[in-house]
């Protein structure tokens, strides 16, 4: 049987606030094999976006251990854990993250430039095309709607073929077709490159479509539930 492509083992975070500290995750234990499609659900608060950027090594825990495609990520530090990032995972966030100044073809073409690949931009363009914006390549975001800036997103993700896709409420900014539209690629991307898919959603119709809903409340794992 194949190791976990996640691995999450007594994961707790605490952070300080103004009224003293406050437990953000309180002790998960969660193990997500290669390839499965996962959905992080349950109430606003609950912990999903924090647990979603643990698993991503975007947020450290105050303890526990989370290990990543076979890589313990606590024994890193930030250029080594920036680079496991680069060579294993892609992110989708809500609020897209395009960098403004940059063109649809330079935004999606950045994390392999980052890399020095020579073929940033060939393969960003082919990345691009993939999602329908073959046509908008030199297009800044200001002139894209929000279903193409998160098709670049989308697209800059998935250019240095991820291990492991995270997305967080991806949809969220979209109306409801773009939206649909958006998973459609999201899922058929993943399947494509055989890649491991988190996401983050308050959308029960999309945590259906994942093969696992696991369901938080209050910095828990309360259920976990097969298709």
């Amino acid at each position: 049987m194949a190791d976990p492509e996640i691995k999450l083992d007594a994961v707790r975070l605490t952070l300080g606030s103004a009224a003293g500290p406050v437990d953000i995750l309180r002790g998960i234990d969660l193990a997500v094999d290669p390839g499965e499609t996962v959905g992080l659900i349950g109430p606003s608060g609950s912990g999903k976006s924090t647990l979603l950027s643990v698993m991503a090594g975007l947020e450290k825990p105050t303890s526990g251990t989370v290990t990543v495609a076979g890589q313990a990520l606590h024994a890193l530090d930030e250029d080594r854990l920036a680079r496991f990032r680069r060579d294993n995972v892609g992110i989708v966030f809500q609020s897209f993250h395009l960098i403004p100044t940059m063109t649809a073809l330079e935004n999606a073409a950045l994390p392999l430039e980052l890399a020095g690949a020579a073929d940033a931009r060939e393969r960003a363009e082919a990345e691009l095309d993939h999602v329908g914006l073959g046509h908008r390549l030199d297009h800044y975001p200001a002139q894209l709607s929000g279903g193409e800036q998160q098709r670049v997103a989308l697209a800059r993700a998935l250019i240095g073929n991820p291990r492991i896709l995270f997305a967080d409420e991806p949809t969220g900014n979209l109306d409801g077709k773009t939206g649909a539209t958006i998973i459609d690629m999201l899922f058929d991307l993943g399947r494509r490159q055989g890649a491991t898919l988190v996401l983050v959603t308050h959308d029960a119709g999309l945590a259906d479509m994942c093969g696992r809903r696991i369901r938080l409340a209050d910095g828990r794992v309360v259920a976990d539930e097969r298709a």
